[in-house]
């Protein structure tokens, strides 16, 4: 759910990135090579498949992609940070930084809640534009996830009557995109910056991981499952995963130990994700989401390290790769499509009804990206300094009035008289 590259041509070497790379692509971070890792790639395609299958209901821990999604990010931003700390003596361009974290995640996040308001307007029930009414400045402020913690929507049970319910993960990782530069900018100062940067990132996790525990209430779990303190340790997982001392203790293993184990972390995570049920599955919040971090990033350092072995090939698959590219703006559209495209207004179930929201988010997905998201990041220069803040602004007063402008649904009109309902009382005598 962050940036990507385009990915190498087939038959070509894969080029070196020069320009300032963004989240979820494969620039190799920190202490591996320079280049371009196909793998990664089709780690993200094989996350946002795995969620959209599980919304559709076909994948019962399918949930599981956006941590996945969280691992990557850690690990990918850290690399990138890591790297700009070595080059400038242990300085970090902060307002650059979130600068290109502004122009990849948030023209694209303004058009798609700009369009779902008005499709819901124009075609969903009055109910879901009314939430979808009260949840978008929260989404808009990317603070989604301690809104719906807040007004106590639970995740597991009230998701299909918001329609931005799956931005929680978005606020998450923009939550951390601010946090962890100024952290890590401290940590990387002076001698082995990558040494207390990993130390940093392990005393997060293992922080993260208490509060998760601590604060899980089996009544209902949305608030360690959407919390960014509860949900930081996958994105430390990862960041751990691009320091030297990560790196050096997964190249002991060797090229060859490191394939094996490259596969057995697929199959074990694939498995996981077969089994796994978020809502009645304690074991998530205590400690098994962490292990399914923990396994993930030890995946992608290997990955990093070794893109060429068996779990590498695989996931470097052209269609896998395709979807990565397309993550974030798939993610986006998906869940929207998912309510908009219900069985009862398809008259579609099952696997027929998936084919349709898939097609119809991977379009608009596809639209997002060509017409917002690669012009904003790589070809208009008015989308940097002064101008582009500019423009940001503008984009965010023109969603507000489109948000002014919709009228609030009229979803509880008329009373009813709950004597009438009761039965008559019996005849005297």
């Amino acid at each position: 759910m962050a940036t990507q590259l385009p990915p190498a041509r087939a038959g070509r070497r894969p080029r070196t990135v020069r320009t300032a790379p963004a989240v979820s692509a494969a620039p190799v971070p920190g202490p591996y090579a320079t280049g371009h890792i196909a793998p990664l790639d089709g780690l993200r395609g094989l996350a946002v498949l795995g969620v959209l299958l599980f919304h559709t209901g076909h994948l019962g821990g399918g949930f599981l992609g956006v941590d996945l999604f969280f691992v990557l990010s850690g690990f990918l931003i850290t690399g990138l940070l890591l790297r700009e700390t070595g080059a400038r003596d242990g300085r970090i361009d902060l307002v650059a930084f979130w600068g290109r974290r502004a122009r990849r995640l948030l023209p694209a996040l303004a058009v798609m809640i700009a369009g779902t308001l008005v499709l819901v307007w124009a075609l969903g029930p009055p109910a879901l534009l009314r939430h979808a009414l009260d949840d978008a400045p929260w989404v808009a402020a990317n603070l989604a996830n301690w809104h719906f913690v807040s007004e106590q929507v639970g995740y597991w049970d009230s998701a299909d009557t918001r329609v931005f319910a799956h931005l929680w993960s978005i606020a998450v990782e923009e939550q951390f995109y601010l946090v962890w530069p100024l952290l890590l900018g401290l940590a990387a100062r002076g001698r082995d910056a990558h040494r207390r940067v990993a130390v940093l990132a392990t005393a997060g996790a293992a922080v993260s991981l208490a509060l998760m525990i601590v604060l899980t209430v089996p009544a209902d779990t949305t608030r360690v499952y959407e919390g960014t303190d509860t949900r930081a340790f996958s994105l430390l997982l990862g960041a751990l995963a691009a320091t030297a001392p990560a790196s050096r203790l997964l190249a002991r293993a060797g090229d060859r130990a490191a394939g094996w184990a490259g596969a057995v972390l697929v199959c074990g995570i694939g498995a996981y994700w077969a089994t796994a049920d978020g809502q009645d599955d304690l074991s998530l919040f205590q400690g098994g989401l962490f292990l399914h971090a923990l396994a993930a990033a030890l995946l992608i350092g290997l990955l990093a390290r070794a893109p060429r072995t068996l779990a590498g090939r695989l996931l470097a698959a052209p269609p896998l790769r395709w979807f990565g590219l397309l993550s974030y703006s798939l993610y986006l559209w998906h869940w929207p499509a998912c309510l908009l495209l219900s069985e009862e207004r398809l008259g579609l179930s099952g696997w027929s009804r998936t084919a349709v929201v898939l097609a119809v988010s991977t379009a608009a997905a596809r639209l997002s990206k060509t017409l917002v998201e690669d012009p904003v990041r790589h070809r208009a220069r008015w989308a940097k300094g002064r101008t582009g803040l500019a423009a940001l602004l503008a984009t965010f007063a023109a969603l507000a009035v489109l948000w002014l402008l919709i009228p609030q649904p009229q979803t509880a009109t008329g009373t009813v008289d709950i004597t009438r309902l009761l039965p008559a009382p019996p005849a005297a005598g």
